[in-house]
């Protein structure tokens, strides 16, 4: 590596280590992360085309599984029967269908195929679980990620934006003592950081256990259809009429859809006791849950960051939000 690369690897690293990425003991390791991560950042441009990427670093599940974990068709193709070199593998890599698994044991670099495209950002915390490795991707569209045990980080141009895990959402509400069903609740907050999120979709999202006495509100939109935050088929047309509607949806105990677009009545006492709070959809957001104390209510920010509340305060948000 050339003082220069090295320089700029350097600063890189701590770039990553500041934004959320934990300090990696193997160099080996680090350097293979690194890597993938400079790739990304600084793709090779041909005629303007700017390519897509995927990496799967130290994957550390048996392979054996990960058909039954991503419920995805994967082909291995090693890299030796190709008689390429690395550089010309990742011709072949979209980051989407095709992918390049980096090992830091010698030869077990490899080519995997995939039945048909997982690009997403959902789509990587599935493989990042599945095959217990860091996933680096730049999409088509642009955006660069980092998925791993210690969560998304995503390029916005300037920094990095850290999602930590779900799992530490959950810890959150299990501290503040919520007993709604735990399934619905990640299912949600899966939802929330990784589809509505991840793409600048802004929305309030309530999840209330109480049927029968709710603050004071007004549907605006007609009832919509069963659909079930728990359903991964149900998952798109959820986003789609999220992103085309202002208000809250709230979803009952089993996580189904029953209000969109929903207007959060004020209420004058609670107005007074609860200033405004950072934006339009916080405040409501936070001023409805001091109403309704068995509900939880999840904010997204159009620009990403995901804020829990409960019972008139937040309970958890994304780092730097």
């Amino acid at each position: 590596m050339s003082d220069p690369e090295a320089r700029r690897t350097a600063r890189l690293a701590e770039e990553l280590e500041e934004s959320g990425l934990p300090p990696e003991s193997d160099e080996r390791l680090r350097g293979l992360l690194l890597e993938e991560v400079d790739r990304a950042l600084r793709p090779p441009v041909h005629e303007r085309h700017v390519p897509s990427s995927g990496a799967i670093v130290e994957p550390r599940a048996s392979p054996g599984t990960w058909t039954v974990e991503t419920q995805l068709d994967i082909s291995h193709v090693p890299i030796g029967d190709m008689s390429l070199a690395l550089d010309d593998v990742r011709r072949y890599v979209d980051g989407l269908s095709s992918w390049l698994v980096r090992t830091t044991g010698p030869g077990q670099d490899e080519f995997l195929l995939f039945d048909r495209p997982a690009g997403s950002e959902r789509d990587l915390v599935v493989l990042a679980e599945a095959m217990e490795g860091c996933v680096v991707q730049r999409h088509p569209a642009g955006p660069v990620r980092i998925v791993g045990p210690f969560g998304v980080l995503r390029w916005e141009g300037l920094r990095w934006h850290h999602e930590p895990p779900i799992t530490t959402w959950l810890d959150a509400l299990s501290v503040d003592g919520h007993t709604g069903d735990i399934e619905v609740l990640e299912a949600l907050l899966r939802m929330s950081v990784h589809d509505l999120g991840a793409l600048g979709i802004g929305a309030l999202l309530i999840y209330r256990l109480d049927s029968d006495h709710a603050p004071r509100i007004e549907e605006r939109l007609s009832p919509p259809p069963p659909l079930c935050v728990r359903k991964a088929t149900h998952l798109a047309p959820l986003r789609h009429a999220l992103s085309q509607v202002d208000g809250a949806a709230i979803f009952d105990e089993d996580g189904i859809l029953r209000s969109i677009g929903v207007e959060l009545l004020p209420n004058t006492e609670g107005d007074r006791l609860l200033p405004p709070w950072r934006g339009t959809r916080h405040t409501a957001g936070l001023r409805y849950s001091d109403e309704d104390p068995a509900s939880v209510v999840i904010v997204v920010s159009e620009d990403g960051p995901v804020t829990v509340i409960r019972k008139g305060a937040p309970i958890a948000r994304a780092p730097g939000s």
